[in-house]
């Protein structure tokens, strides 16, 4: 028996779909800034339901707006049939999303969506389908056809409704201003949360746990210092002002040129022009400014001045890489 060959199968799905996807672009239309107006200006809900795959879609499409600062809820149709329609209130907006445009589950509380709903909008492949017509909004969205042979199962017109999704979340994002710190407030859990809240000020080494040295130190004194402090580098101050840092780095390019410890004086082996961050930035941009220059540490500043030092092993300990 010849082996199907998959990875063409695979190809075929994901050019049918990435075609069908580039062409969400020309369909387009003004209805689609009336929608954005609406939702931007709306003081309610934007509630978003679906049967099926597109219910799928639905859910996914309800967690990235909310997420991005547009407040959204999934109601499934059959449970605001059985009670969930009290959700609802006239402040709200609800796009229902059929390819079809004639889910039966939808239609037969179009009746009672209207009542409750401040406005209804229609995603479907059809603005003559009868949940199309219904709509105060209409954005026709159409698939020439399924990645399915069959043309049966939904495979393009779902990847179509989920990249409208996105491009609305995003488009409705930008013109809100949304920010990185907004988001954080969103993600206040996991990895991402924890890139997007914690700041230099909340890692970094302070007081005397940071190792420092005046410019006169001889090296090998210097070295004691490193090793107590185990961070890996030295500040070197004048009259409490770092004028130049001392890293394993400066270290092995000392030993390469077999200068004698005991006799040289730090000042002159030390790194005098070293990269620094302020107290309030995020650790996730100390990370960036370490991996951009090939370092270990940065000096933090706060109005200019002196107050500590974070390293790669710190933002690594916190999970931020």
């Amino acid at each position: 028996m010849k082996k199907y060959n998959y990875i063409a199968s695979a190809k075929r799905t994901l050019k049918i779909e990435s075609d069908s996807i580039k062409s969400i672009s020309d369909q387009l239309d003004k209805s689609f800034e009336v929608l954005c107006d609406k939702v931007i200006s709306s003081s309610g809900k934007f509630i978003i339901m679906g049967v099926g795959k597109s219910g799928h879609i639905a859910r996914k499409i309800s967690a990235t707006l909310s997420s991005t600062g547009t407040p959204s809820i999934f109601i499934h149709p059959t449970e605001a049939a059985h009670g969930d329609m009290g959700i609802i209130n006239k402040k709200d907006i609800v796009m229902l999303i059929s390819n079809s445009g004639e889910t039966e589950e939808i239609i037969n509380i179009l009746s009672s969506l209207k009542r409750h709903a401040k406005e209804i909008v229609a995603l479907s492949g059809n603005n003559k389908s009868t949940i199309a017509k219904f709509a105060d909004i209409q954005i026709q969205i159409k698939s020439k056809k399924e990645a399915c042979p069959l043309d049966l199962a939904p495979t393009t017109s779902t990847t179509n409704a989920l990249a409208f999704g996105d491009a609305l979340a995003i488009a409705l994002l930008e013109a809100k201003g949304f920010t990185k710190k907004d988001f954080a407030s969103s993600h206040p859990a996991g990895k991402l949360g924890k890139k997007l809240i914690t700041q230099v000020q909340d890692l970094m080494h302070k007081g005397n746990k940071v190792p420092k040295v005046n410019l006169n130190t001889i090296l090998d004194k210097a070295l004691i210092e490193i090793t107590k402090k185990n961070l890996g580098i030295t500040l070197v101050t004048e009259k409490s002002k770092i004028v130049g840092i001392f890293t394993d780095g400066d270290l092995r390019r000392c030993i390469n040129k077999k200068i004698n410890i005991r006799t040289t004086k730090i000042k002159d082996v030390m790194t005098k022009s070293f990269k620094t961050i302020e107290s309030e930035a995020l650790a996730v941009d100390a990370a960036k400014i370490m991996e951009e220059n090939k370092i270990f540490t940065l000096v933090v500043l706060e109005k200019d001045k002196y107050i500590g030092v974070i390293s790669m092993h710190d933002l690594v300990e916190a999970r931020i890489l």
